[in-house]
């Protein structure tokens, strides 16, 4: 791996997701779900209560922030900052990929973990690599790298538009499936599988609902859009240019992808919902579709970017919408929205 080029295609990746052409807005299929208004809720707001389970350890809140960055300098400032304030809200966090930790066997990228994790340890942290690499991967190697975070789990990254496109990819997914199940029979913490904004088709959730899995984090298209994001990276002209503008709208959608899977997953494996939220208005709409948990990227990385006090007012925000809805829904919390039949297609 040239250690040069992977930074800096690790910092174009962050420039040109805060780039709006690269969003697949209008596609995630939230606009159309509709929550019904009860004029009369039997409680008080002050009853109301956003507490929820994450992987069966009970979290202040429903929200998570999905894995964005890692890999480069100025990843650990940022994911400090994340870091510090999810743990003080009670919001799970994923990384971004730990490739370079992987294929590094250690040195300054661990050190800078243990330094993050020793500030937040009771942060629930999921560690992250891509399918490609844990194909490839031997079980102790990838076991060096979440012990390296001290993560809760593992998620693997399934990005089959994005490598396809990158000019850099490694499109080599063959055997992807037995080597989920490796990873998730010698593990011993949970595993999770993540989209990266492409979604989940039915069909394709009915073969993991065979894994084991901890959650799938469906990643629906309507958010940010990896391969809109390699086009922008590509020469122009090329074929990777090319072939990224026809696959600009590739995809499932959030909500498409949310129902597939509260259809076809096991009751033990969570569904965690994002692509496109925006909002807690949003998440509760996801949550009422059958989603545990919602996550947030783009938004939370903007917020970040401005610096802590920021971002707690917008992670804030977030919340006191989340709970303003099952208010207004007349939803005691989380669990008690998710079982009632509240949402309608407008």
């Amino acid at each position: 791996m040239d250690l040069k080029q992977f930074e800096e295609r690790k910092l174009d990746h962050i420039r040109h997701s805060l780039d709006r052409a690269n969003q697949a807005l209008g596609l995630s299929g939230l606009s159309s779900v509709h929550l019904q208004h009860e004029a009369l809720p039997d409680l008080d707001f002050e009853e109301v209560t956003i507490q929820s389970l994450c992987l069966g350890s009970p979290q202040k809140t429903p929200f998570y922030i999905a894995g964005m960055t890692a890999g480069h300098e100025q990843a650990f400032q940022l994911n400090r900052t994340l870091a510090l304030a999810c743990q003080e809200r009670g919001w799970a966090m994923g990384v971004g990929s730990q490739r370079r930790d992987l294929e590094a066997k250690g040195g300054l990228s661990f050190d800078a973990w243990k330094e993050l994790r020793d500030e937040v340890p009771d942060l629930i942290l999921i560690a992250n690599l891509g399918i490609s690499q844990v194909i490839r991967a031997k079980t102790s190697e990838i076991r060096r790298v979440v012990e390296g975070l001290r993560a809760h789990a593992l998620v693997i990254h399934l990005n089959a538009l994005q490598e396809a496109v990158q000019p850099e990819g490694t499109p080599q997914f063959r055997g992807g499936f037995t080597a989920i199940q490796r990873v998730i029979d010698d593990l011993g913490l949970p595993v999770l599988l993540k989209e990266t904004g492409c979604g989940f088709s039915e069909v394709t959730l009915r073969r993991i609902s065979r894994l084991k899995l901890g959650a799938v984090d469906i990643s629906g298209l309507g958010g940010t859009h990896w391969g809109r994001i390699e086009g922008a990276r590509a020469s122009s002209g090329s074929i990777y240019a090319e072939a990224a503008t026809t696959f600009a709208d590739w995809g499932e959608s959030t909500v498409q992808s949310v129902q597939a899977a509260a259809k076809v997953l096991p009751k033990t494996t969570e569904i965690w919902a994002s692509g496109g939220v925006r909002s807690g208005l949003d998440a509760a709409k996801l949550l009422a579709l059958g989603a545990h948990r919602v996550g947030f990227a783009k938004p939370a990385l903007e917020a970040a970017l401005e610096g802590s006090e920021r971002l707690h007012l917008w992670m804030a925000a977030r919340e006191y919408e989340l709970k303003t809805a099952l208010f207004c829904t007349g939803s005691l919390n989380c669990e008690e929205l998710r079982q009632k039949e509240v949402w309608v297609r407008s």
